[in-house]
């Protein structure tokens, strides 16, 4: 892999160049924001720590496009964050202009690229993202479920005190209040997690994470940036190394769970032709009202911008 793009020199913009860099997953990475001097300064620092950490300097930035050009893929994190008592809806309206500037500028110099969306409320600018730019569906998701699975991961090994490299976990649906964590599909050691606690327990584990982004913002007063750049560094290493890899990513559906005209997070296959197949899990009549009843909402969103299909 050759280039990335990351838009938005924010937290997450600077923590995802940051772990590209480490993780050696690409020759150069282009980081731009709004403002110019906020990307040079977050590269510079990332190369002034180069002689120590002994990585290549294959950082650059500024508002330059023509640097980005031809990239393999984009990432998109620009946009408003949230703020205490803020939900990712409010962010709505704001956040789609400014990820529309981003994909429709990105798509001039990178028309083939592979994108990835973590700007929020997250499955709607999937949405907004693809036709500013009109993308393939299969070149274009979100990262949402990744994140809130690995929160519903820690949160069981935490509860069971067992290593979080034995506990995998399943979360559907919108990446927001109505997400949909499954416990059946939900393991530790391959023990679904329903068999190992009781499920008044596992009820305040799902709330957990469902809240689990806004607890981080009680916390400290802004958005998570570190377990999202993890995710999204596990979905580049799924493209780039072209693993094959099931994750539970944002995809735009048509017709699978019944569902057609949204972005909803679901199993994804993900590898050197990005979103390479969507897997349909079977769901209990409650799980798939529960992903109708996410998609809808997705839906009622696209509405209030004008995207609605």
């Amino acid at each position: 892999m050759s280039k990335i793009t990351v838009f938005g020199a924010g937290n997450v913009g600077g923590a995802v160049t940051r772990r590209l860099i480490e993780r050696k997953l690409c020759k150069k990475v282009v980081l731009v924001d709004r403002n110019p001097g906020k990307s040079e300064g977050i590269a510079l620092d990332i190369l002034e720590a180069s002689p120590v950490d002994l990585l290549e300097p294959v950082c650059v930035s500024g508002d330059d496009l023509e640097q980005s050009r031809n990239s393999e893929i984009v990432i998109i994190t620009a946009g408003a964050r949230r703020k205490e008592g803020m939900t990712r809806d409010d962010l709505l309206k704001i956040n789609a202009d400014i990820v529309r500037d981003c994909v429709s500028r990105a798509a001039q110099y990178s028309p083939y690229a592979f994108y990835i969306i973590v700007s929020n409320p997250l499955n709607v600018m999937c949405h907004v993202a693809m036709r500013a730019g009109q993308i393939p569906r299969t070149r274009v998701t979100g990262m949402a479920g990744i994140l809130d699975a690995c929160r519903f991961q820690y949160f069981i090994s935490k509860e069971l005190n067992v290593s979080v490299e034995n506990v995998q976990a399943m979360v559907l649906g919108e990446h927001g209040e109505d997400m949909i964590p499954v416990p059946r599909y939900s393991t530790v050691a391959g023990v679904p997690v329903t068999e190992l606690m009781p499920q008044e327990k596992l009820d305040e584990l799902i709330a957990r994470t469902r809240d689990g982004g806004a607890e981080i913002i009680r916390l400290m007063q802004t958005s998570a940036f570190y377990a999202p750049a993890s995710a999204v560094i596990q979905m580049v290493a799924a493209v780039v190394m072209d693993k094959k890899k099931i994750l539970p990513c944002a995809a735009y559906l048509n017709g699978e769970y019944g569902i057609t005209g949204a972005f909803v997070g679901v199993p994804v296959k993900l590898g050197a032709n990005g979103v390479e197949e969507v897997r349909e899990i079977e769901l209990t009549d409650q799980e798939r009202q529960a992903l109708v009843k996410s998609a809808e909402k997705i839906k009622t969103q696209l509405a209030l911008i004008g995207e609605a299909c």
